[in-house]
């Protein structure tokens, strides 16, 4: 996607959106740091269910389609770093790891 697709998302997001602007601001927050992150860090980040709640917000159907796999900035997770090049990576997602999901990130990998 390209920066206008990403705008359009956004200015879209924010017409339809009736609800508390805390969950529209933070949603946004997703597919912004998504842009370079990448889907799997946002998936160690939030939870399914945050997940799920964004994209109904922003109006789209899967971030994954939305998102690169995995971003320039990617490296920087510690969460990603944990899981990355294993097979686990699922298993990360839905909590069957424990000390996984995490918010945290450096400015060096």
């Amino acid at each position: 996607m390209n920066d206008k697709d990403f705008v359009h998302i956004i200015d879209k997001a924010i017409d339809d959106f009736e609800g508390n602007s805390n969950e529209l601001e933070t949603a946004i927050g997703m597919l912004m740091i998504g842009r370079f992150y990448g889907w799997r860090v946002v998936m160690l980040i939030h939870s399914r269910s945050t997940v799920k709640k964004y994209e109904k917000i922003l109006g789209i159907e899967d971030i994954r389609k939305v998102l690169p796999e995995t971003g320039v900035l990617s490296h920087r997770s510690l969460a990603w770093r944990i899981v990355q090049g294993t097979k686990n990576f699922w298993k990360a997602v839905r909590g069957e790891m424990s000390g996984i999901k995490s918010t945290m990130v450096s400015k060096s990998s």
